[in-house]
């Protein structure tokens, strides 16, 4: 008989509603509940006196605001967020790493950089360093994607074609036929165009974090080359920039193609002179091939969006456990959104390898939440309504399986944003909750793929990094398919264990990696790109 509820600590006072639960439900020995509970709610298995702690993962993860009585079940009336306190201090972790033999001869075949990066694509970018540049990047985007192939023709262009013909002649006409168009150059997976609203205005801080962020587009290994636009009068100057990619790759030698719109006498003379070039840039790296390479060249980010009661017990352990081998194959894997690592703080400290990493990371902890309580939020604000609706109450609750996704392995490294990733290994990188300010980061960090789970189904994308999507149940799975790459819901079922889900999910990286198998977000063309301002993003 399938089980109704799942206990995952065994010190919680709280349980997991695998499937609806009747008033009158036996799900403990002496505990039956009080009340109807929806799938992935909880519900108390012990009393809880008002002002103490809800447990779950063996951790704090709430306060009662009142009286809670074995089997009812947990609300946002009856609960409110609250962690344990953490401090610094020197660990001796000792990890339990897994059997990585059956990986140890796998490759994927990838595009290798002169700087030893190896990309699971090859890409061309075009970036405006300020946001008046906006329109032109536009531009350059209509006239290169239709014609090199780039962009399916819209069913829904179209559509309208097909309406306004029939409005025009007075005659119902069918759906036009859809046309095909050959990709120009095979070998250049995508020219993506970025629009952001900074780069002026605001602080030199922001200037140079947008600089920054540029910087781990340009040196990241899925990118060939690169087009970028200035007015020439912007915070975020070129040079500027420059600075900053140097922090990154001094030797940096791919086509980077710099226009600045002040120095030309119309906007015509930059575009013309920016496509002539570009175009000779993409037949430049269309001579790229991919060739095989060790999977330790791998990093994977660690994400997850749209997360629901079921994403910390099975999608985001899966991920943890593709996290474990990953590192255990001397790769790197990056897990971000600071926000929802509150109330696991001090796990995560024991598990840094050294003193000087965990105080790192509880210094950039301790300012981002104080820069928000001086706004007057704070980190109890992240859960969504979407969230809360599907049972994550509270912001420890979410951190607690949230945290998840980083698996076992110890902390090699922690980032602030917009940093990039250097060290092999489990690395922390300070991104807000938001999934695309944070998929945005883990790709300016140089994650090549990231590993995304999702309870209510989420079409986030990335215009470098391929973006995996991994459902917490069957049921999103079924219902979303055009946005869902691999189901972890035979782990709620019963039918997969985290383990056999986590491997699963490294075969799909390897696909992915070598170009064999696209991802949802890719086939879409969700390209979500925004930079986060260090303002208070939750």
């Amino acid at each position: 008989m399938r089980a109704r509820t799942l206990r995952i600590h065994p010190g919680d006072n709280v349980e997991v509603a695998l499937t609806p639960l009747a008033r009158g439900t036996r799900i403990a020995p002496g505990c039956v509940t009080l009340e109807p509970v929806p799938a992935k709610h909880k519900v108390c298995t012990k009393a809880v006196a008002a002002g103490t702690h809800v447990i779950m993962y063996g951790i704090p993860v709430g306060q009662a605001l009142c009286d809670l009585q074995s089997g009812m079940q947990l609300t946002r009336k009856r609960i409110r967020h609250d962690t344990a306190s953490y401090e610094v201090r020197a660990g001796h972790y000792a990890w339990l790493s897994p059997d990585v033999s059956p990986w140890a001869s796998h490759t994927f075949d990838g595009f290798h950089r002169s700087d030893g990066q190896v990309g699971t694509a090859n890409h061309w970018l075009t970036l405006p360093l300020v946001f008046c540049e906006n329109r032109n990047v536009d531009v350059l985007r209509r006239a290169f994607e239709d014609e090199l192939g780039y962009s399916r023709v819209s069913p829904y262009r179209q559509q309208v074609a097909a309406l306004a013909q029939s409005y025009r002649t007075g005659h119902t006409l069918n759906k036009m036929r859809p046309t095909t168009q050959t990709q120009v150059f095979p070998h250049v997976d995508g020219i993506h165009f970025l629009t952001h609203q900074g780069g002026c205005g605001g602080s030199r801080q922001d200037a140079r974090t947008l600089c920054g962020l540029f910087a781990g587009y340009l040196h990241h290994p899925n990118v060939g080359g690169a087009t970028l636009l200035s007015l020439g009068c912007e915070n975020a100057q070129i040079d500027l920039l420059m600075e900053e990619l140097a922090h990154r790759n001094p030797d940096f030698d791919k086509p980077l193609l710099v226009y600045r719109q002040q120095d030309f006498s119309s906007a015509d003379r930059l575009l013309t002179q920016a496509i002539n070039e570009t175009f000779e840039g993409l037949k430049l790296i269309n001579q790229q091939r991919r060739a095989p390479a060790p999977l330790s060249r791998l990093t994977l980010g660690l994400e997850c969006g749209g997360s629901d009661g079921f994403s910390g017990i099975s999608a985001n352990p899966a991920i943890g456990h593709a996290s474990d081998l990953m590192v255990e194959l001397g790769g790197r894997t990056i897990l971000a959104e600071f926000p929802e690592l509150c109330g696991v703080e001090q796990a995560l400290i024991d598990r840094c390898g050294s003193i000087e990493v965990a105080s790192r990371f509880a210094s950039i902890m301790r300012d981002y939440a104080a820069l928000a309580e001086a706004v007057g939020t704070g980190f109890e604000m992240n859960p969504s309504p979407g969230n809360i609706r599907d049972g994550l109450l509270t912001d420890a609750m979410k951190s607690a399986g949230a945290a998840r996704k980083g698996g076992t392995a110890p902390i090699a490294a922690v980032l602030d944003y917009p940093e990039y990733a250097t060290a092999s290994g489990l690395n922390l990188l300070c991104t807000p909750g938001g999934d695309v300010e944070s998929t945005t980061g883990l790709a300016g960090a140089g994650a090549q793929i990231i590993l995304f789970s999702t309870g209510m189904g989420t079409p986030t994308g990335n215009p470098v990094a391929q973006v995996i999507k991994i459902s917490s149940n069957s049921g999103v799975a079924l219902r979303l398919p055009d946005l869902i790459d691999l189901d972890a819901g035979g782990i709620i079922a019963g039918q997969a264990t985290i383990e056999e889900t986590g491997e699963a999910i490294m075969e799909l990286v390897i696909r992915v990696a070598s170009g064999t198998e696209t991802t949802r977000a890719s086939r879409l063309r969700q390209h979500d790109f925004i930079p986060w301002k260090r303002g208070v993003s939750l």
